[in-house]
């Protein structure tokens, strides 16, 4: 009799093989299911609102600077503070030096020469260095303020002997602009803004006041002789 062919001989899959296959498909279900709960999750949480948007000073305040009366009058009022001497010590000192708040909180007392009366101010921003001659008042209110934390090698300091910060000063100008019952809203900076007007208003060289404020350009500095009233003088006869 013919014989018949042999059958192919069925092979089984390993039951490794068969494993993984499994576990790969249960991979993939897994996946899927945390892919459509992170997407769940996300139209779930609330829109985040923006920070709000700083409105330019333009539309907060008419100017930029202080009078020479508001300048007295914020000192005097700084002055009826808990740190009265340092307050009023620190707002005239901005105005007369033109200093950022930067600049101000920095100062140490090896900038300071009491004998000689001198101030060596540093700038940032580029700024040119320069030193300024100090003013009576600012030697004795100096001089109580060394008797008084002659540990701080700062001049402005807290009361945890640390230097001011920046929002410190922020707040203890605010503070005393609203203690003088100002009828504009006062910042630090704008001491350094009235220093330029005053300087530009007294007529002094608008090179000096330049090397003065510590600008290293002067179209910076030819913002406050555009503001002052100076050169209208004489326009008008009564």
């Amino acid at each position: 009799m013919p014989q018949l062919p042999k059958m192919a001989k069925f092979k089984k899959p390993k039951a490794k093989a068969a494993a993984k296959t499994k576990v790969t498909k249960v991979k993939r279900k897994a996946g899927k299911s945390k892919v459509k709960a992170a997407g769940k999750r996300k139209r779930a949480l609330p829109k985040r609102n923006k920070p709000p948007v700083r409105k330019p000073n333009q539309t907060l305040r008419t100017r930029e600077y202080l009078t020479t009366s508001e300048i007295a009058a914020l000192r005097k009022a700084a002055k009826l503070g808990r740190n009265g001497q340092r307050d009023e010590l620190l707002i005239l000192m901005l105005f007369r030096h033109a200093l950022r708040v930067s600049e101000a909180i920095a100062l140490k007392w090896e900038q300071v020469d009491l004998k000689l009366g001198l101030l060596h101010v540093k700038r940032v921003k580029n700024g040119t260095p320069a030193t300024h001659p100090l003013g009576g008042t600012e030697l004795r209110a100096l001089r109580q303020l060394r008797r008084e934390r002659s540990y701080a090698p700062h001049i402005f300091i807290s009361e945890r002997k640390s230097p001011l910060t920046a929002r410190s000063v922020q707040h203890i100008v605010a503070q005393a602009g609203i203690a003088a019952k100002l009828s504009l809203s006062v910042h630090p900076h704008m001491l350094r803004h009235s220093t330029g007007f005053y300087l530009a208003n007294k007529g002094v060289d608008t090179r000096a006041i330049q090397s003065y404020m510590g600008h290293a350009n002067i179209k910076n500095t030819v913002i406050y002789t555009e503001l002052s009233p100076r050169r209208f003088n004489g326009f008008w006869d009564d």
